[in-house]
């Protein structure tokens, strides 16, 4: 139910806000509105104020204004009084007016939402380097793995959206190692930083470890903040502190939210090599080798794996991590004939090796092996405050998150078209509910960023031109003034059949995609 719930306050400002920019410019044409409805179907709640009738109906997906004179396949003849306030019989710029209203108020709603978070603050994720091999360019020049970008020259960064800009040659950049400012000079284009920063900024993990018999512990360094798994292991210091963490942590763990007063303390004194290999020989492992579920009817099921158990090493090979345990698992394309693994399992009972042979499906023409187990990984996050200095500020950050929001999304249509991504990527109702849901969770910030997003979703697949959404409307307005006269009722009546057709093909695709993912 309160998945349900923040479903409906995540869509009912998205249709409001659409209809209403319809509802606006039509008013303004002199346009007789005769309904403004927040969803479809059966009406739930209605009133009537002057010509118009609100109502709010059973179907929320959606919404719709009606217009009077808005059918142009009706023969109804028309008083000279109905032609004043009809839409058919408005001018042409009058009516794209009132058809791009709905997606202009969609891309409007998301400046607005961009604007009002940079001008209350927001919190948002720390701009932190990710994995950084030594082999990485940006390592030569002195990045660290765990590094929070605070500075590009002089533009203070608090946030990812502030990278959009940078515009200008970077000749140094400043980061945060452990609560020390560290000035790197580097020369490169803005764009180039960006795209290897990108490159190297994916999500870290927390700093649990699991034994064996199922304890979990979050690691910190001694008199530091809280940091990731892999900063843990590069770390060069001679003590770690190990805590007691009773409960199951989040995918996205936030470091701010944990009390370690409440908790144990185990000190950990540093023996040869680096602190990866000693929490290993300590039997402490990455929380994120637990299985945390098992699916039905795979590998994993028929070999007996259990949900608890850590998976430490396949084939021999010692791995630290679920994505070492994917690359090992989907090696096997690699290795001609091979069909099985030997995988190595801690848990209370001890350790021990299994072989089991992993199920083989096709994604996207790809052959891809899976053994059927869920990980316990969960994603380092640490949230910081951010805050525009002044209203101008803040309406030149909501512009450019506007017009970034836009070129992304245009490029996501882009890359679906061309096949570039998979249609199984496409999302419907449900997906939107659950994102909506875990944006929520994690913070208004992130849920309020995400409306924007979808808003800006919202006015350009509205502008597709396709008959029956508000780009098709345009199409027709534009095919009328090249041929001097409204199009054939019979060649409406095909175009809004096919516009139906395609338009229902969408959904589907859609909703098929969500069962699939959910379900």
């Amino acid at each position: 139910m309160e998945k349900i719930l923040i479903f409906f306050i995540f869509l009912g400002p998205l249709v409001f806000f659409h209809e209403l920019g319809h509802f606006i410019f039509a008013r303004l044409a002199g346009v007789r509105v005769e309904v403004f409805s927040i969803g479809f179907g059966p009406k739930l709640f209605s009133f009537k104020r002057g010509d118009t009738q609100y109502a709010l109906s059973l179907i929320p997906l959606g919404g719709y204004v009606k217009m009077f004179g808005d059918d142009p396949l009706s023969d109804t003849e028309l008083t000279p009084e109905e032609e004043a306030v009809a839409y058919t019989k408005k001018g042409k710029f009058a009516r794209f007016c009132i058809v791009f209203g709905g997606p202009l108020a969609n891309f409007i709603m998301a400046f607005f939402i961009y604007v009002i978070l940079t001008s209350v603050g927001e919190k948002l994720p720390q701009t932190k380097f990710g994995k950084v091999e030594s082999s990485h360019e940006l390592y030569t020049l002195g990045a660290r793995t765990g590094d929070i970008l605070t500075q590009i020259n002089d533009q203070e960064i608090t946030s990812f959206d502030d990278l959009n800009l940078i515009d200008s040659d970077v000749s140094e950049i400043t980061v945060q190692r452990r609560g020390e400012l560290k000035v790197l000079p580097l020369t490169m284009k803005g764009m180039e930083f960006i795209e290897k920063f990108s490159k190297v900024s994916s999500a870290l993990r927390s700093p649990f470890v699991m034994d064996r018999n199922g304890s979990v512990f979050i690691i910190k360094i001694p008199n530091n903040s809280l940091v990731s798994l892999e900063e843990i292991f590069e770390f060069e210091g001679e003590q770690l502190e190990l805590y007691t963490f009773n409960g199951e942590p989040d995918i996205q763990f936030q470091a701010e939210t944990f009390n370690i007063e409440s908790s144990e303390k185990i000190v950990l004194q540093k023996g040869v090599g680096s602190w990866k290999r000693n929490l290993l020989d300590k039997g402490f492992y990455p929380r994120d080798l637990v299985i945390k579920n098992i699916m039905m009817g795979t590998a994993a099921e028929a070999a007996k794996l259990k949900k608890g158990d850590l998976i430490i090493g396949i084939d021999g090979k010692e791995i630290t991590g679920f994505e070492g345990l994917k690359s090992s698992v989907q090696s096997l394309k690699s290795k001609e004939g091979k069909k099985d693994l030997l995988v190595k399992i801690a848990n209370k009972e001890g350790i021990k090796e299994i072989t089991l042979t992993p199920q083989v499906k096709e994604y996207d023409g790809v052959p891809i092996f899976s053994i059927g187990v869920e990980s316990g990984v969960s994603f380092f996050s640490f949230m910081v405050e951010s805050k525009s200095k002044s209203i101008g500020d803040s309406l030149i950050r909501g512009f450019y998150r506007t017009k970034l929001g836009i070129i992304q999304v245009l490029s996501g249509f882009k890359k679906l078209i061309t096949g570039e991504v998979s249609l199984k990527h496409v999302g419907g109702p449900i997906a939107i509910g659950q994102v909506a849901s875990d944006s929520f969770n994690i913070s208004l910030s992130m849920f309020f960023r995400l409306m924007a997003i979808i808003s800006i979703n919202l006015g350009i697949i509205n502008l597709f031109p396709i008959p029956v959404l508000d780009g098709g409307h345009i199409v027709f307005i534009i095919l009328e003034a090249i041929n001097g006269g409204p199009l054939s009722k019979k060649k409406m009546l095909y175009a809004q059949q096919i516009g139906m057709s395609l338009l229902f093909l969408l959904i589907f695709v859609a909703l098929f995609n969500d069962i699939s993912r959910f379900f």
